[in-house]
């Protein structure tokens, strides 16, 4: 039969990378035959069934389209079905403990809630048809345009099959994998106990009894969020918890959060520490619930410790053979470095040539781990890698005087926040040509009418600062001027229109600055605006902001006008494209033609990518912030 390319999604002409096979090589069902790379994505292409390679039709290099066939093979007809005549033994172990078992037990997995993320790329196929997998374990990987999140198998078991491939587009709720239950197999050495007909039903009940006690309590859903930060772990192995005390505590770059006990009961193993990376699906702690009891019976769990031992034993090099260190350091010069988004994208944000990196993973892919480990090994050897690889654009590094030398020190380590507040704006700083237009602004007739309407939003249980006008007059504008609401995408050479209007609002908190985003700012009303700035900003204030506060902003506002300044160059928020800075206003003599006048002006500070957004289009925009405040009345035509 004739092996053709499946469905690849939106690529064409996709570049074998890899051809697998050769002619008169056995294969089996799900075995890699060849291996594309397209710029978005690097995909195996599998066999559909077991067989013998006749004829290779591509080689490396080629350029291939959905439908290209690929190989010719020979299916394999070979049947195992003559062998139960000798020995009747292997008849029922085959058919009753794995067949039936397995049919019952099949879970689906399915892609979790992903917050707002839609047809999000399959970067990554963990798994393959027929092995064994871990509740928890990653089944694939997923890369949105903010983060990549690796979906954990609900369920301990084998894979049945696959019902997505790398570079496929999913949503919440599509399938991944068929997974048979692992609980199957424990109930195969039971099979061949012939004459103690009546223990073989005591063993699985003080079995069932022991696993229904015990609560294996993992990560829950924490949005977007992923490799987020164990920053504490609040409980010990034989500490008694209610539901709803804390467990571990988790801090992001936009946020921390309480994971919760889901029940009373008695901590068993705790399988996370402090300053481990976990996601959604990853085990925390195993939590006895109250009031189980143990069971009585000894001898009969006894023959199943046998079972379950080398099952644990043979699974643990499999778990931790990926895990060995990369030998991270120069390479010598490749032509060709294979590597998915991910890695790329992560080498991009770090500085790093990936051709100077080891790869360690299959088939010499680079990995998110060599690329860490090299940058690692420069940090701890300078002189062994140039600093163009880690400092990013050949910037080079700062190298600190000792302090102490000049007097007195103390040393304090940075949040997770501010480690990733200096990274952004850094990188922010590097990447963006920012052009900062300045104006000011008459508030004048303003903030009479926000005062004469101070009680009456009182009334409404709403308090009224200038801020709820300036969201509104922005998002009035973005709405009038697209070119300031819209995203670069440089890899694809593509500038991304929103059609949306989401305001961020730069928060001063204890922790650091966070920017909570106010959706839909240009459907809502100033009282509403009024009520979603206050809830935003104590909930920054507070730490309860969820990933999905934080997220989908289209343009930041960043005022400084309740603590003083005249004006100021305010950072863009990449990847916006603009930034709107406001000072402090002040009473000044305008001149109205006759003479001048007292007014109260508001100086405004507008920086903008100027890839995106030109010089005039920069003028447009404040001139318009202008006349929105200046004349309120202007916002509702």
């Amino acid at each position: 039969m004739n092996v053709k390319v499946p469905d690849i999604g939106d690529a064409s002409e996709v570049e074998v990378i890899e051809v697998s096979v050769a002619v008169g090589d056995t294969v089996e069902e799900g075995d890699t035959l060849i291996v594309l790379e397209s710029d978005k994505a690097s995909m195996e292409i599998p066999a559909p069934s077991s067989g013998t390679i006749q004829q290779v039709l591509i080689k490396e290099g080629d350029q291939v389209n959905e439908g290209v066939d690929i190989v010719v093979m020979t299916a394999s007809g070979a049947s195992e079905a003559p062998a139960p005549e000798p020995a009747p033994v292997p008849a029922p172990v085959a058919e009753a403990p794995v067949a039936a078992p397995a049919a019952s037990t099949a879970e689906v997995a399915r892609v979790p809630d992903i917050g707002e993320a839609s047809d999000v790329e399959v970067i990554e196929i963990a798994v393959a048809v027929g092995d064994s997998v871990e509740e928890g374990d990653t089944l694939i990987v997923l890369e949105s345009d903010k983060a990549s999140m690796e979906i954990p198998s609900p369920v301990a078991g084998v894979v049945q099959s696959l019902a997505v491939s790398e570079g496929a587009k999913v949503g919440e709720g599509d399938e991944i994998a068929v997974i048979s239950g692992a609980a199957s197999v424990a109930a195969a050495p039971a099979a061949p106990a012939e004459a103690p007909a009546a223990p073989a039903p005591t063993t699985p009940a003080p079995v069932a009894a022991a696993a229904s006690s015990e609560i294996q309590v993992s990560v829950p859903d924490i949005g977007e969020a992923t490799d987020v930060e164990v920053i504490e772990v609040s409980v010990s192995a034989g500490d008694s918890v209610s539901e709803g005390d804390t467990l571990i505590v988790l801090e992001s770059d936009k946020a921390s959060m309480e994971i919760p006990a889901p029940a009373d009961g008695v901590i068993g193993a705790i399988q996370v520490k402090e300053g481990d990376k976990v996601s959604e699906g990853t085990a925390i702690a195993m939590l006895t619930a109250a009031g189980a009891a143990a069971p009585a019976a000894a001898p009969a769990p006894a023959p199943a410790a046998p079972v379950s031992a080398p099952a644990v034993q043979a699974a643990a090099p499999s778990a931790t053979a990926p895990a060995r260190a990369p030998t991270a350091g120069p390479t010598s010069d490749a032509v060709a470095v294979h590597a998915g988004p991910a890695v790329r994208a992560l080498a991009r944000d770090l500085g790093v040539d990936l051709a100077r990196v080891t790869a360690t993973g299959p088939r010499s892919r680079v990995l998110k781990e060599d690329v860490q480990n090299f940058v690692k090994q420069a940090l701890a050897n300078p002189s062994s890698v140039t600093t163009t690889a880690v400092s990013g654009s050949g910037i080079p590094a700062v190298k600190l005087p000792d302090f102490a030398k000049f007097g007195p020190i103390s040393r304090q380590k940075m949040s997770k926040l501010q480690r990733v507040t200096a990274d952004n704006m850094t990188k922010s700083w590097l990447n963006v040509p920012a052009v900062t237009q300045f104006d000011e602004v008459d508030i004048t007739e303003l903030e009479a009418f926000r005062k004469a309407k101070k009680a009456a939003a009182e009334k409404a249980g709403v308090k009224l600062t200038p801020l709820p006008f300036l969201i509104k007059a922005v998002a009035t504008v973005l709405r009038e001027l697209p070119q300031f609401n819209v995203a670069l995408d440089m890899d694809a050479g593509e500038i991304v229109q929103k059609d949306y209007v989401h305001v961020g609002m730069a928060v001063d908190t204890p922790a650091g600055l966070m920017v909570p985003v106010i959706r839909d700012a240009d459907k809502k009303s100033i009282y509403d605006l009024a009520r979603e700035t206050i809830e935003l900003a104590g909930k920054a204030r507070d730490r309860k902001l969820t990933a999905a506060d934080m997220t989908g902003g289209c343009f930041t506002i960043s005022s400084l006008g309740s603590i003083g300044g005249t004006q100021f160059t305010p950072i863009v928020n990449n990847p916006e494209v603009a930034i709107l800075g406001v000072s402090k206003a002040g009473m000044q003599p305008v001149w109205d033609g006759q003479g001048f006048e007292p007014r109260l002006m508001m100086p405004i500070s507008l920086s903008y990518d100027h890839r995106a957004v030109n010089g005039a289009d920069g003028a447009r925009f404040t001139t318009r912030m202008a006349q929105l405040l200046g004349d309120i009345r202007e916002l509702l035509l």
